[in-house]
Formats: C-alpha cells, sequence, structure tokens
C-alpha cells in the first residue's frame, strides 16, 4: 500500500524505524478489541445526545441543566485526548487502555444509576475523562504494531470506526431510548466493557512503561491545557446560545481560556518532558494531515448535528424516526470502507482526498435547495454522499498525518490528530449554531416585511386561513391564523438560515479540495510494497 507522505521540496522522506513485516494473532486479537472500546466511547457521546429528551424527562432536569450532561463529557473527554500520549509512554499502552476501558464501564454503569442531574453531570465527566484514553491508543497502536503493508487494511478500519460510530449513533440511541429506558444508553455499555477490559489487560504487549516520566510529569502543563482546552469547549458550546460574550459565564471562561493557553505553550515549550509535545507539528506530513483533520471533523459532528435538527425542528421528527431516516449514511460508509483501503494502495492519495472533499461539497451543495418537505428519499443522495466521501478523506489523512512518525513521536501525535479532529467539530458546531440563529433572525425580519397589513397577498393568505378556523367551534380564528401566519413565516426563515450553512460548508470543503493540490506528492515508505505515484 502507497502510505502517504508529504516531502517538502527534494527532502527524503523521513526514515522509518524497523517495522515487523507480520503481525501475531493475540496482538490481531488484542488490537481488535481496541478498535472496539473506542467505538463504544465515540457512540457513547451520540447515542446520549439523540435522547437527551428522555434523560431530562427520568430526572426531572431543566431544559437549562440537560445539556450538562454532554458537556460534561466532552470537556472532560477533550482534556484526555492529547494527555493520553503522555500516559501512555509512562504507564505503557497496556495499562492506559485496559484502566481506561475499565473506568469508562464503571463511570456507565454509575451514570445508569443517577437519580439527579447532578449525580449524572459527575459520571458523565468521569467517563468523558477515562474514556477518552482509548481513542488515541488506537491510532498509535495500528501505526506501531502494522507493517506498511498492512495498513490498506487497518487505516479504513479504524476510519470507519471513528467515523460510523458518530453517524449511526442517533439511530442507535433512539431505538435504544424507544426499546427500552434511557438507562440502557449506559448499561449496554458493561458487558462488551468488561470483555475489552479482560481482553486488552491479558494480550496487549505492545510496549513497555517509562514510570521514571512520573518525576517529571508537568502538573503546570497539565492545568494550562485544562483551563484552556476545557474552557474552549465550554465557550465554543454555550456561546452561541447566550451571544457569546454578553453571558458572564461565557465571558468568564474566555478569560480563563487565554490565561491557560499562554500557561500551557509556555510548558509546552520550556518544559523538560512537556504533557504535550507539539513538536510534531515540525512534522509536514503530520502538520496537514492535522489540518484536514480538523476540517473532516467540521463536516463530520456538523452534518450529523445538522440533519437531526431540520428533521426535528422542521419536520418534526423524534430521535427514533431521525434515526431510521439518517441511518443510510452509515451503510454508505461501510460499503466504502473495504474500497478506500484498495483505493489508497493504487492511486495518489492526494486525489483521493480531492474526489472525498469535492463528494462532500456535492452533498452539501444538494442541500442549499432543501424545503419544509424534505424527507428520506430527498435525503438519500446527500447521505450517501456524506458516507462514502467520509471514508475517501479519513483513510489518506490518516496515513498522510501519522505514517511516517517514528514510534517514539507517534503516541503524542496521535493525542494532537484526534484533537484537532475534535477541535474541529467543536469549532465547526458553535459556527453552525451562530450561522443559523443569526440567519434565522435576519430571515424572519426580511420575510416580515413582506407579511405586513400593507401586504395584499399576506391580507388574502390571512383571510383564507381565518375562514378556515371558523369551521373550528370554540377558537379565536383570527388569532389562530395569525399565530399560523406567523409560525409559516418563522419555519421559512429557518430553512433559509440552514441553506446558508449549507452553502457556507460547501465553500469551505470545495476550497480545501482545491488545496489538496498544494501538498507535495505522496510516496510510499521504504519497504511498504505498494506502488508509487
Amino acid at each position: 500500500m502507497a502510505t502517504a507522505t508529504i516531502t517538502a521540496g527534494a527532502a527524503p522522506a523521513p526514515a522509518m524505524p524497523a517495522v515487523p513485516t507480520t503481525i501475531s494473532t493475540r496482538r490481531l486479537i488484542a488490537f481488535l478489541a481496541m478498535v472496539f472500546g473506542m467505538f463504544m466511547a465515540i457512540l457513547d457521546i451520540q447515542i446520549v445526545s439523540a435522547s437527551l429528551a428522555e434523560i431530562q424527562a427520568g430526572l426531572s432536569a431543566s431544559s437549562d441543566e440537560i445539556p450538562w450532561v454532554q458537556t460534561a463529557y466532552l470537556i472532560a473527554e477533550v482534556v484526555m485526548i492529547p494527555l493520553s500520549g503522555f500516559l501512555s509512554r509512562m504507564l505503557s499502552t497496556r495499562v492506559l487502555f485496559a484502566g481506561a476501558a475499565a473506568g469508562f464501564t464503571a463511570a456507565s454503569a454509575l451514570a445508569a444509576t443517577a437519580t439527579n442531574i447532578d449525580q449524572m453531570i459527575v459520571y458523565r465527566a468521569i467517563q468523558g475523562f477515562i474514556g477518552g484514553g482509548m481513542i488515541p491508543s488506537v491510532f498509535a497502536a495500528a501505526f506501531t504494531i502494522f507493517p506498511p503493508s498492512r495498513r490498506a487494511m487497518v487505516s479504513p478500519m479504524i476510519g470507519l470506526v471513528a467515523t460510523l460510530a458518530p453517524t449511526i449513533g442517533p439511530t442507535v440511541g433512539g431505538y435504544i431510548s424507544h426499546a427500552m429506558s434511557w438507562h440502557w444508553l449506559f448499561l449496554i455499555n458493561v458487558i462488551p466493557g468488561i470483555l475489552v477490559t479482560v481482553t486488552t489487560w491479558t494480550l496487549i504487549d505492545f510496549d513497555k512503561p517509562n514510570l521514571g516520566l512520573f518525576s517529571k510529569f508537568d502538573w503546570w502543563g497539565l492545568a494550562g491545557m485544562a483551563a484552556f482546552l476545557g474552557c474552549m469547549e465550554y465557550v465554543l458550546e454555550e456561546g452561541p446560545n447566550h451571544d457569546w460574550l454578553q453571558e458572564q459565564a461565557v465571558f468568564i471562561c474566555a478569560i480563563i481560556m487565554v490565561v491557560g493557553a499562554a500557561l500551557f505553550f509556555w510548558r509546552a515549550f520550556t518544559a523538560e518532558e512537556p504533557i504535550v509535545d507539539l513538536r510534531a507539528f515540525t512534522n509536514v506530513n503530520f502538520a496537514f494531515g492535522s489540518l484536514f483533520s480538523f476540517v473532516i471533523g467540521i463536516g463530520l459532528y456538523g452534518l450529523t448535528y445538522l440533519y437531526p435538527v431540520f428533521l426535528g425542528r422542521i419536520r418534526g421528527y423524534d430521535s427514533l424516526m431521525i434515526g431510521e431516516a439518517l441511518f443510510v449514511s452509515g451503510l454508505a460508509m461501510f460499503v466504502t470502507a473495504p474500497i478506500s483501503g484498495i483505493l489508497s494502495s493504487k492511486m495518489d492519495l492526494r486525489i483521493m482526498m480531492m474526489i472525498g472533499l469535492f463528494g462532500f461539497a456535492a452533498g452539501t451543495w444538494w442541500m442549499t435547495h432543501l424545503t419544509a418537505d424534505w424527507d428520506f428519499w430527498e435525503l438519500l443522495i446527500p447521505q450517501i454522499l456524506r458516507g462514502s466521501s467520509m471514508m475517501l478523506c479519513m483513510v489518506p489523512i490518516n496515513n498522510i498525518a501519522l505514517g511516517t512518525l517514528p514510534p517514539d513521536r507517534l503516541k503524542n501525535a496521535s493525542g494532537l490528530f484526534n484533537l484537532t479532529r475534535n477541535l474541529g467539530g467543536a469549532v465547526g458546531l458553535a459556527v453552525i449554531n451562530t450561522v443559523l440563529i443569526d440567519r434565522s433572525a435576519f430571515h424572519y425580519a426580511r420575510l416580515a416585511e413582506h407579511v405586513e397589513w400593507g401586504s395584499a397577498a399576506a391580507q388574502a393568505k390571512l383571510q383564507n386561513m381565518t375562514l378556515d378556523f371558523h369551521q373550528t367551534p370554540g377558537l379565536d380564528a383570527t388569532k389562530a391564523a395569525i399565530s399560523k401566519l406567523s409560525g409559516m413565516v418563522q419555519q421559512q426563515a429557518s430553512l433559509l438560515s440552514f441553506m446558508d450553512v449549507f452553502t457556507m460548508l460547501t465553500v469551505l470543503f470545495a476550497t480545501m479540495a482545491v488545496f489538496t493540490l498544494v501538498i507535495a506528492k505522496p510516496a510510499p515508505p521504504a519497504g511498504s510494497g505498494g506502488g508509487g505515484h
């Protein structure tokens, strides 16, 4: 397979240390268990997100409190993901991953026992922090234990898991909360979590711990990173709904974020053993791969958010109906994964990534023709484009970012690489929410100008609606007609704001597709066995 490297000018690709040409059955089973653990951790975010209304009712929580079930998880996870590289070097992959799987499983069981919203928020924070350690470990292990010739099989696997889990989350969450109770959103993790813990503890033997690193642990760097990333996640989550810095809590968190960032970057460049080794960005491959990962995060989490919001807000669907309407993207990913693995060993990875990004752009452009009547069949082509394009992008991006890093850099780099995807999602959601809110208000104001007493068309429509409502006894027909007309204007304003967001995403993906041309021509690393292009 032609694993991508990006060469700067005529500079040779970084020398790769010796890697095994085969992989033992023991390591293969251990790796598959790790992949399943990562799938659980990523899926958990979305199945809970799709069923927040059921959890809110079960815990008697207010509408202001219930978003913290997700926010607490995401803030804790975004801190652990970059930290996991240091912990993996210090404790070993075996201890970190098995410990993370065990902690995630225990926190899932605790969340199912929560009797009030405060308990749930604490358990979700624990679940997110500990579970976040599983995700980067899988990416690092894939490029540590597999020979380059086998990565055509491995990259699509981890790419599929990292993208399929968020995509099918609303479907799975909808089915679980309808068929059983919200408790099973968490209890479903327990048995698989125990199996993953036991398997990984027994079989992982990829590396040895370096306990000497504990004495060099940069506590100030950790504090700065937690303040920086945690507050950034909060600001991006809450900002769009509270007029950004006009809300006191968002303003305070923004200040803490800036101070934390200053402390974190100072320690990252001056500490003997920084919590996060930013030197990975000096590798041109990794820097470009991380940039594209950030954009893919916007596409992955942004579109996973937009489709359900449209179906819920405009079509009035519940979580189960939304899940049934959106399963096509996951199916498209599943079908495209093996194809992307084959293509990655036979074609220039830049071309493959360009096709994927243009596919994304085509799907979002299709959605700019949205109407209030769109349902499963109208959304079919955009979903297929989204799912297949995601896989065509993920495989080359993984290989470009991590394919030529030496093993001693892989663990830290894997954490950073996954962080860029999560931050892309967080930034994308914040921008999408802000645009939806602002453009909806703008379009409502513009449409309202044409629906006023001086408008003959508006008055005629209002009179017809009033006559219709006169047939319903006990109803104030005039008020009902005005209310319905206002609702129609609000719906159209909302639809136009969705079109604006999809237009914005189309421009982003098309621009990034063109940007792939500035990457130097990828070449396979020595010994990959793939034919170069």
